[in-house]
């Protein structure tokens, strides 16, 4: 069964609760989704850590009812433009 985005982005939420999170689904099925998700808990960290910390908030769900997810993670200060 497909997972909603709205559920993506409480999973996300709750695990890191300052995180700024967009969830696009890409293909309409619920299944192909992209995250961006902008937290500053992410400050310092490599951004292998940085999706460390969203699949471990995710529980494993990626691979079984979130069928695939495009991440993107970010600190808020790496998001602004000069």
């Amino acid at each position: 069964m497909p997972m909603p985005a709205s559920e993506i982005e409480r999973l996300i939420k709750d695990a890191i609760p300052d995180a700024e999170v967009t969830i696009t689904d890409l293909a309409g099925d619920g299944d192909h989704y992209a995250a961006k998700v902008v937290a500053p808990a992410f400050a310092g960290l490599s951004r292998i850590k940085q999706h460390q910390l969203v699949y471990a908030a995710l529980g494993g769900r990626v691979g079984g009812e979130l069928h695939a997810l495009q991440l993107q993670t970010a600190a808020p200060e790496e998001m602004t433009s000069d």
